[in-house]
């Protein structure tokens, strides 16, 4: 900081002797230059210099300020320092070995007075000196070598000062520089990688656009300093060589680095100060799953740019070689995708709207048909009202919610005539990425299971409940800004997460919380009468789901960046969602025609996949092997295994995203319908990159008499499954629902580690409905009801036990919370039935319970227990009972 105007400025004492020894210094050097001979050898014809910004290591640094960095990073206001011992080094590693034909020393005032320049193959030694002094006096050494290797140490070994060593600039001379044996020139490892920036110029300049090998598409950042823009080369590589091709706006300061996690810490493998734009092609030594460019200085008055990053790898770690055949960036979704532009008039919209609802509004006709419906709204204003009915979604296709405004509503209400206040089968409908403009009113979205309200901008209110405060059962909502009041009345349980809300009124059995502003604080009576709500602050780890947006004429598909102990939207007004942004020219749009083995030939290929609207057959599973895979549903779109396969198996393998499937199951029992990962990589930390199964829906029964054993299997760890609903179904179509027909054991079975469930709901299951096998886990929000088909009590006893509690921990699990949890019983087909608890887990201090509820419906049916042999029960004379904790 420079001293004010009008004010003294004494420096201190430990700087004044380092001014004192500057100016003896400069003296010296005046009189070396007048000198008879030099004291050093003279300089001859060098090759080009090769050490600068290479990595460098030390033996020690003065402080943070002074890093062995600084000595090679072109910058003489820079300097490395050591500690005030002796001996000490700095060595720089130039990635190859190469001849060596001449050292510059730069000296600083704290200067060697004995040191040796040396030589090796390896960082460790053994060393040759290719040059020695015992009478260094400082200032510019310009040394004559003769030597080859790829590391070069200054070594010193007497102190000229008090202090430590000191230099401004250590520079080699040689060969030039040399690609490392091994090194495949010939394969870009970042090639249409994930990527993510600090920030971007707009909506035409996302980071995935410098790792898409185009020299017409760029990246740019905000224009300030600093900025960075990384990529996930999917597993840890060892990088031999990063070429930048810059804009107009280039880095004038930068460093390139290197980390195994997302998120740090970075190691520089190459740094300079001097950058000038065009190409810069560094020959470099370090190893990292991901690469990060950061520019500390523009040389431009705009931001940083980059046409293309390409990065070179050898040996250590795998690259899948193959990549996305160009697929179109403007495709065709198929029939059932209605795509509007806000110069149509709104007339036009309001009537296709209109013609979709009135086809798919009906309770009783309509929420087993196979048609399927999405409407995309590019980005603008449009004045509509839409009603969305069943197996439906609404979705805007800016990049950020405020880039596409309903001027009206978008609305559930309990349409049904026959049953005007039941919104309790609101189900299969969504509303995504859009702004709501109620024009001072409250948008209605009374809904219950598979609905999700997500990335949502609503101006004005939100009412979750059917017009005729009739009957509705639970719904969710995450990544959403309400500016006024929430308000939840006839809703029985409701999950939000990750959003703004003006307010929030309402509570019935279970209301639960994670990272929203505007919720209650945590009030969870035990009186029926009582308020029921959980507030668990922060979201642990949260991934908003990916999605579509349009810009500079092309779809473009975007990878929200994963976030930890998350509060409120991921998005804010006027701001761009941080994350990575893929070019549709790397996503395939299947359409229901295709087969299994035609998209799993894609996505070998290094496709993601859209799944357009439809119902797709399986004859074998979607496999997805490759890191970073995202398969997207449009419309619920169905996956409806046959044969008894496996709808969705996905591998051993970081960061895949599967979000908006609907899996049906088929009439030949499939032992699962969706797999996470193996048993044999259940040990295997995806903390930093996880799998996330997202708004992914399970149906057994209703459409057809579906069978299926498992719904989900999770077996990688660190696994995020947010909103799902598993339903066996209790009605539907003729011949497909009954005890001995639709037949499902669980819905869900974690064995995998540290696995987070968000919005997890599951019902009607005949066995455990959940069972959880992996240590630190967590739920936040459950909601199940039992089944209603048990014949009798006799065939349905779990041992000597009534019944199958709702989630069972099993006995060797050590770690394990569950927040916000509500199970309910309804045994209409024999009233008497009875569950022993709602609730099995070890009595463990570390395997916890908070706020759980527990329901007869009508009083038809009974449960002793809430959890093992603890807590209240329920039956036809107490309908309701709450437990706040366990042990």
């Amino acid at each position: 900081m420079s001293p004010s105007a009008g004010t003294t400025f004494v420096a201190p004492a430990s700087l004044t002797r380092r001014l004192i020894i500057v100016m003896l210094t400069a003296l010296a050097m005046i009189v070396s230059l007048v000198a008879i001979a030099p004291l050093v050898p003279s300089a001859h014809a060098a090759g080009p210099l090769i050490s600068q910004g290479k990595p460098v290591t030390a033996s020690s640094v003065e402080n943070g300020g002074t890093a062995a960095v600084n000595a090679v990073d072109g910058n003489t206001g820079t300097r490395w320092s050591s500690a005030a011992a002796d001996p000490q080094w700095i060595q720089i590693d130039l990635g190859a070995t190469v001849a060596i034909d001449q050292v510059v020393l730069n000296w600083e005032a704290a200067y060697a007075r004995s040191y040796q320049i040396q030589v090796s193959s390896s960082a460790s030694g053994p060393w040759t000196n290719v040059y020695s002094t015992t009478t260094g006096d400082g200032g510019v050494d310009t040394l004559a070598v003769t030597g080859s290797g790829r590391y070069v140490r200054m070594n010193g070994t007497a102190r000229a000062t008090g202090y430590g060593y000191s230099l401004w600039e250590f520079q080699v001379f040689g060969a030039g520089t040399t690609t490392p044996s091994g090194c495949n020139t010939d394969a870009n490892a970042a090639l249409n990688k994930p990527s993510s920036a600090s920030s971007t110029e707009n909506a035409g300049t996302p980071a995935a656009s410098a790792f898409d090998a185009s020299a017409t598409t760029r990246w740019s950042s905000a224009a300030s300093d600093p900025q960075w823009v990384q990529v996930d080369l999917g597993s840890t590589q060892s990088i031999c060589r990063v070429v930048l091709n810059w804009e107009a706006a280039y880095g004038r300061a930068y460093q390139v680095q290197t980390s195994d996690s997302s998120t740090g810490p970075w190691t520089t493998i190459f740094s300079t100060t001097t950058g000038d734009g065009g190409i810069d092609t560094a020959t470099v030594t370090g190893s990292g799953r991901y690469v990060r460019l950061t520019g500390t200085v523009r040389a431009t008055a705009y931001g940083y740019s980059l046409w293309d990053v390409q990065i070179n790898t050898t040996g250590g770690g795998t690259t899948n070689p193959t990549t996305c055949a160009a697929q179109p960036t403007v495709p065709d979704f198929g029939p059932n995708v209605r795509v509007f532009e806000d110069s149509t008039p709104d007339a036009t919209i309001q009537a296709s709207l209109n013609e979709v609802f009135e086809a798919q509004k009906d309770t009783q006709t309509d929420q087993f048909h196979d048609r399927r419906d999405a409407f995309l709204f590019k980005p603008g204003s449009y004045n509509v009202y839409a009603n969305i009915g069943f197996n439906t979604s609404i979705q805007g296709l800016a990049q950020n919610p405020d880039g596409v405004t309903i001027n009206g509503a978008v609305t559930v209400d309990a349409f049904n005539a026959s049953d005007a206040g039941n919104a309790t089968q609101n189900f299969w409908r969504s509303a995504e990425n859009l702004t709501i403009n109620t024009n001072g009113g409250r948008n209605r979205w009374g809904v219950s299971q598979a609905a999700p309200f997500r990335r949502m901008n609503v101006l004005g209110g939100l009412d979750l409940f059917p017009a005729s405060y009739g009957w509705s059962s639970g719904g969710y909502i995450s990544d959403t800004r309400v500016t006024g009041s929430v308000e939840s009345a006839s809703q029985q349980q409701w999950y939000s997460k990750d959003s703004t809300f003006g307010s929030w009124s309402g509570s019935n059995w279970n209301m639960v919380f994670s990272g929203v502003n505007g919720a209650p604080a945590t009030n969870f009576s035990t009186a029926p009468s009582g308020v029921h709500h959980t507030n668990v602050g922060s979201t642990p780890a949260s991934r908003d789901v990916p999605y579509i947006y349009f810009a500079n004429n092309e779809y473009r598909l975007f990878l929200p960046d994963l976030r930890t102990n998350a509060n409120g939207p991921s998005w804010a007004v006027g701001a761009p969602t941080p994350g990575t942004s893929v070019s549709f020219s790397q996503v395939f749009v299947a359409r229901p025609s295709d087969s299994a083995a035609t998209i799993n030939a894609r996505i070998a290929g290094g496709c993601h996949v859209v799944f357009s609207p439809g119902v797709y057959n399986l004859d074998a599973p979607i496999v997805v092997n490759r890191a970073n895979t995202v398969l997207l549903g449009m419309g619920y779109a169905t996956l409806v295994p046959q044969g008894g396969v496996t709808a969705i198996s996905v591998g051993d393998v970081d960061g895949v995203r599967v979000k908006g499937m609907f899996i049906d199951a088929g009439t030949t029992n499939s032992t699962s319908l969706m797999t996470v990962g193996t048993t044999a990589g259940i040990g295997t930390s995806r903390a930093a990159n996880p799998v996330t199964v997202q708004d992914v829906f399970f149906r057994i029964g209703g459409r057809v008499a579906g069978k299926a054993t498992n719904s989900l299997v999770v077996n990688s760890s660190n696994t995020i499954v947010d909103h799902t609903w598993m339903w066996r179904a209790d009605h539907g179509n003729g011949g497909t629902v009954g005890w001995t027909i639709n037949t499902a054991d669980t819905g869900l079975v974690v064995n995998g580690n540290n696995v987070l469930a968000t919005g997890l709901f599951v019902e009607h299951y005949q066995k455990y409905e959940v069972i959880w096998n992996g240590q630190g886990g967590r739920i936040i929000f459950f909601q199940n009801e039992k089944p209603y088909d048990p014949p009798n009590q006799a065939a349905w006893m779990n041992g000597s036990l009534q019944g199958y509690a709702s989630i069972k921990v099993a006995d060797s699990v050590t770690s394990f919370l569950g927040q916000g949890l509500g199970s309910y019983v309804f045994f209409q087909a024999n009233p008497s039935v009875n569950l022993s608890h709602t609730f099995e887990a070890p009595v463990n201090a570390n395997v916890r319970w908070q706020n759980m509820a527990i329901v007869s419906l009508g009083g038809v049916g009974s449960i002793s227990h809430v959890i093992n042999d603890a807590g209240p029960g329920v039956n036809s004379g107490t309908n309701n009972a709450y437990m706040l904790s366990y042990p």
